[in-house]
């Protein structure tokens, strides 16, 4: 595999205002187990290794029970996921692969019922820092759990 350049590096200015803005995600009106679970699906779709590996040790750390990882990926099947984290998901997975067509009335009219406007905004603005996050990773080949230690993800006890 090809050495590629670390884009984080080459423009940290940039680096750090993505860092801040995801810093200040986790303070918006969305909670922060819904945040997580935003992540992990929006990283399953884009085969972002580094993010989901990222943040499945960070959901860990906060207490987010093993099986609901394990389902993330098949939310529609499960039963482990409340009405309002399954209008996350629907959310970002229509966000993060925007139909031809556009966002379908229906996804959105099901986000109303479970969100307020500013807490649909929030959940926007993740949706779009975490896809940000994973094309940076995926383009740049960024090795997964290389930032463990960095970032406290050691705890997780997922090695």
């Amino acid at each position: 595999m090809t050495q590629r350049i670390n884009a984080f590096e080459q423009s940290p200015e940039l680096f750090k205002k993505l860092v801040d803005l995801s810093a200040f995600l986790k303070t918006c009106s969305i909670e922060r187990s819904t945040l997580c679970l935003v992540d992990i699906r929006a990283s399953q779709m884009n085969g972002c290794g580094f993010c989901l590996d990222m943040h499945v040790k960070e959901a860990k750390i906060h207490g987010e029970r093993e099986l609901r990882l394990h389902h993330v990926a098949v939310w529609r099947e499960s039963t482990l996921f409340s009405p309002r984290e399954r209008a996350a998901l629907a959310w970002t997975e229509v966000l993060t692969r925007l139909p031809a067509e556009g966002v379908p009335d229906e996804i959105y009219e099901h986000v109303r019922e479970h969100f307020s406007e500013k807490e649909i905004t929030d959940l926007s603005f993740a949706i779009m820092v975490i896809n940000a996050w994973n094309r940076l990773n995926v383009g740049f080949r960024t090795l997964h759990g290389t930032a463990d230690k960095a970032y406290g993800l050691d705890k997780a006890g997922l090695a």
